[in-house]
């Protein structure tokens, strides 16, 4: 079943980029491993899976130990607190959710130490949602300048969680909204600044998001099933 759901995503993925003029290999599958025991995630390993997105640490670190030896990169996509930040850069290869200075520094100076580039989204609050995490979208140019200057982190792109509607086409203007936030940054052509990745869409908005030009779609409910 969890191979069935992956092959059908990726059916809809490649669907999706292609009806809206896109290459389909720029677009890739973070698959939502959150709640879901070990077995079940190796079963997506098994059907194809390389990318794994994962809420909390300390379930992550668990479950990375217990997968070590399968080929696939783990993305952090939850809120994550500066005091979690040692184990952040140990366990993930990409973070989506950086949205302070604080938090910033704090990844850098723990990169350091290991001596490792850390790769990073900055998470947007389009919305402005006080339920979400996330910065203001006109704090994000700032902040990306000042995160810029910190050796070990390298800022890949931009992420967010639009607000939650049963039609898709509600959420368009988020992602466009976050779309164009990107490249007016990178028109400011900031050093040791690229932002390429747009992390945007899950479950139930992901084609919308990948028209709006999303190279990562998070996505769990659609190949596990509902979580409890």
């Amino acid at each position: 079943m969890i191979k069935n759901n992956i092959q059908g995503i990726i059916a809809r993925i490649d669907q999706a980029a292609t009806a809206s003029g896109r290459n389909p290999e720029y677009v890739r599958l973070v698959v939502v491993s959150k709640t879901v025991p070990s077995e079940r995630v190796k079963e997506a390993i098994d059907a194809g899976v390389t990318i794994l997105g994962e809420n909390y640490v300390q379930e992550a670190r668990e479950k990375i130990g217990a997968l070590d030896s399968c080929p696939v990169s783990w993305h952090f996509i939850g809120h994550l607190q500066s005091n979690k930040a040692k184990y952040a850069v140990k366990l993930f290869e990409l973070i989506h959710s950086v949205d302070s200075l604080k938090l910033a520094k704090e990844l850098d100076k723990q990169a350091k130490k290991l001596n490792k580039i850390q790769q990073i989204l900055v998470q947007v609050n389009i919305a402005q949602e006080a339920t979400k995490s996330g910065l203001p979208e006109q704090e994000t140019p700032q902040l990306i300048k000042e995160i810029s200057r910190l050796e070990n982190l390298a800022i890949k792109g931009l992420m967010t969680m639009p607000p939650y509607f049963n039609a898709p086409q509600r959420v368009r203007p988020f992602f466009k909204a976050l779309r164009n936030l990107r490249d007016r940054i990178n028109k400011l052509q900031l050093p040791a600044v690229a932002l390429d990745e747009l992390s945007m869409g899950m479950t139930g908005d992901f084609e919308v998001a990948i028209e709006e030009g999303a190279t990562l779609v998070r996505i769990g409910t659609a190949i596990f099933g509902e979580r409890y």
